[in-house]
């Protein structure tokens, strides 16, 4: 019987040790598990109860309703889908009176001492099911204050809840109720039409009546004379037997009609009518109006097309999207505009909805395709060399498609953040950018996989994210990185084994890109400075974390954080020229640290969670980056020894092939991400690990290949 599962459906008992055959079975069933979509587009109001740059929610109903008197109240709602029963962390800071619900049970209720010091957060966690899961919550005013802050624990993370009336479900946010008395208990239910509640709610959505008697585009930009906006809208034609339509334009100023960016009617404005020839299909169809510095805006009707919004726009049932204004001389670039990717123009914008206040904003819905974070560096690292080992062109199709869009869009989320006051959909991690994590190892592998695929764009990316490591990262005085003052605040003042992966391996791989000796230098360095801080003499392995608060290391000897130790040095090592002053240096360090942890591999040929503890679980993560990292030494001629390293190779992989890998290509015992402590009680029986973690997935990958490399140098 097997740790994780019987031994009868391990790869092993299908595939025995075969590398390639092990390595392909988990790159198909990530891919086949995290399909490629694209992005997905709300609707979104932005005033009201809003996310700020600590991505939680903010309102202050003082200003939203200054003619509040004590004990007034407002109750917001909202919703939150989960695709099983979770726990989620809030931080709340009540500025008054606060009682939260969810799914109608009293998850927070503030007293007078969390009302009184309003700057100091309450932690909360509470369950959601399944399903929808119902968030309302009663804002009182006090002469303190009358709101709150309120939202995720954990800096950055990308939670954000959905608009739960019928009329607006699929947008960002809360509706909240006008002011009522504090015994007033509102019957609400989600979904429920606006039109059936009996209190007003906002953010607005309608426009007034003399706004309405507007042109729409005087509605959203008011009279800008010369300038000109631009509104978008996919149309189908299902007739096959006459592809000839009639199309009714009215408009207010210069209009020009355009399908499929080809201009086919212009007019000086009035009521229009015209045909076009188009087939049996889709199109996209623009209308360009130009403002004479009155009202302007347009109509435009075809009783044989099926209208749909070109973005699938959740959360309104207008189809029309507008984008503007713009200079008349700019010429309007209808494919970077339409891919939904791209702010355009100068100032730079983006679409909207004829709503007031009401924009279209991007997320990235998908669970893992096309999202920035560091486990899935490392992921798409080993999916990258496995595609390329197997020659899967889909594979290399998918890698490429996902890190491309993480290019093709950070200009977007940068904008993004000024333009809505901080927390993104996309790119949440690039644009509030305080860590190593942030950025370095997803960087480092687009660099990889723009040295074998090829990337556009990918400059500006590296160059933003060199310039932070470089640049910005917070340092010791020996220039040895560390977490100063981060969003996610448990990490401050600490130095993480962790960080050797987050930088080094993007230094190295930018030191090739740009050809500047300081950045491999950099990368260098860092190692000593670590070892300084890290390294445990009694057993010659690295505690995982340096904590300055205490000035001492935690002496807990955790196995991803000493993984990511090793795995990096042989990246640097395999670039580091051979003349460099710290080579010898590093190859010592490396043969010390890997005798250490040669010592420790258990009978079957696994690593554990705490490294000197086997009575924690075997750690699938940590065995894997020890395979790498011995079979790269043994290869690049770094190890003494190397026979005895071989033998532990082949060992350990056999023990990932039986303990780790079932024969769907499912990888366990992969710990998850990991906060850290003085005691390794905490990374022995609260970290626990996760099926198909992609802190492990692609770094299992990586193993397999370097078996198959080692083997090869071996039989030559």
């Amino acid at each position: 019987m097997g740790y994780y599962f019987d031994d009868s459906v391990s790869i092993n008992a299908f595939e025995g040790t075969d590398p390639k055959a092990i390595i392909s079975s988990l790159a198909n069933r990530y891919m086949g598990q995290n399909l490629k979509h694209g992005l997905y587009y709300r609707a979104y109001t932005n005033n009201g109860i809003v996310r700020t740059t600590d991505y939680r929610y903010l309102v202050d109903f003082n200003k939203i309703f200054p003619e509040a008197k004590d004990k007034d109240c407002v109750w917001a709602f909202a919703s939150t889908y989960s695709e099983g029963k979770a726990n989620f962390g809030f931080d709340i800071n009540c500025f008054g009176p606060m009682v939260m619900y969810v799914n109608g049970e009293i998850v927070y209720k503030s007293d007078i001492f969390k009302e009184r010091y309003s700057e100091t957060s309450t932690r909360i966690f509470f369950d959601v099911e399944p399903g929808w899961n119902d968030i309302r919550i009663q804002f009182k005013k006090t002469k303190a204050g009358f709101g709150a802050q309120f939202g995720t624990w954990i800096g950055k993370w990308d939670f954000y809840t959905i608009v739960p009336t019928k009329e607006r479900m699929g947008r960002e946010g809360f509706v909240f109720t006008e002011l009522v008395p504090d015994d007033y208990e509102p019957e609400f239910e989600i979904g429920m039409s606006e039109k059936d509640f009996a209190k007003k709610l906002y953010p607005v959505k309608d426009w007034t009546d003399e706004e309405m008697n507007k042109g729409q585009l005087t509605r959203m930009y008011g009279t800008p004379d010369g300038r000109y906006a631009v509104g978008y809208v996919k149309a189908f034609f299902d007739d096959i037997k006459d592809a000839n339509h009639k199309f009714t334009l009215d408009t207010k100023g210069d209009a020009t009609v355009y399908i499929n960016k080809k201009e086919v009617f212009s007019t000086a404005g009035g009521h229009e009518t015209f045909d076009v020839n188009l087939p049996f299909g889709e199109y996209d169809i623009y209308v360009k109006c130009v403002c004479d510095g009155g009202d302007w805006g347009f109509t435009l009707d075809c009783p044989d097309a099926k209208l749909e919004s070109a973005a699938r726009v959740k959360g309104t049932d207008d189809v029309w999207m507008y984008i503007g204004t713009f200079d008349a001389d700019y010429e309007f670039p209808f494919d970077k505009a339409s891919d939904m990717l791209h702010v355009v123009g100068e100032p730079k914008t983006y679409w909207r909805l004829d709503e007031p206040d009401t924009f279209v904003r991007p997320y990235n819905e998908n669970t893992l395709f096309g999202k920035w974070n560091y486990p899935l560096g490392v992921t798409m690292y080993g999916l990258l060399h496995t595609a390329l080992l197997i020659g899967s062109q889909d594979m290399q199709n998918y890698i490429k498609d996902h890190v491309q869009l993480c290019i093709d869009t950070l200009d977007y989320a940068l904008w993004d953040k000024e333009q809505y006051g901080g927390a993104t959909g996309i790119h949440n991690l690039l644009t509030s950018i305080d860590s190593l994590d942030d950025c370095g190892s997803f960087a480092s592998m687009m660099l990889e996989v723009h040295k074998y695929l090829g990337l556009k764009d990918v400059k500006k990316v590296a160059d933003y994210v060199g310039d932070y490591i470089f640049n910005h990262q917070a340092r010791l005085e020996d220039g040895t990185f560390f977490r100063k003052e981060m969003m996610h605040h448990f990490h401050n003042q600490t130095m993480w084994a962790d960080d050797l992966y987050m930088s080094v391996p993007f230094l190295t791989r930018y030191y090739e890109f740009t050809g500047d000796q300081k950045y491999i230098d950099d990368a260098a360095n860092q190692f000593f400075g670590f070892k300084k801080r890290l390294f445990m003499p009694e057993e010659n392995i690295m505690s995982h974390v340096y904590d300055f608060k205490y000035d001492t290391k935690t002496n807990v000897p955790w196995g991803r954080g000493n993984g990511w130790v090793v795995f990096s040095m042989t990246e640097l090592l395999e670039k580091l020229p051979e003349d460099h002053p710290k080579r010898g240096d590093l190859i010592e360090f490396l043969n010390t640290l890997c005798e250490g942890y040669l010592k420790l591999q258990d009978g079957d040929g696994m690593w554990h969670q705490v490294l000197n503890d086997w009575d924690s679980y075997p750690e699938t993560s940590c065995t894997s980056m020890f395979i790498y990292a011995f079979s790269r030494g043994v290869r690049f001629g770094c190890l003494k020894d190397p026979e005895k390293y071989v033998k532990s190779i082949f060992k350990a992989w056999e023990a990932i092939s039986k303990t780790s890998v079932d024969s769907h290509g499912n990888v366990y015992g992969v710990c998850r991400g990991s906060e850290f402590s003085f005691i390794p009680d905490y990374y022995k029986y609260e970290l626990g690990w996760n099926l198909n973690d992609t802190h492990g997935t692609g770094i299992v990958m990586l193993a397999g290949i370097e078996v198959i490399r080692i083997s090869e140098f071996l039989a030559k």
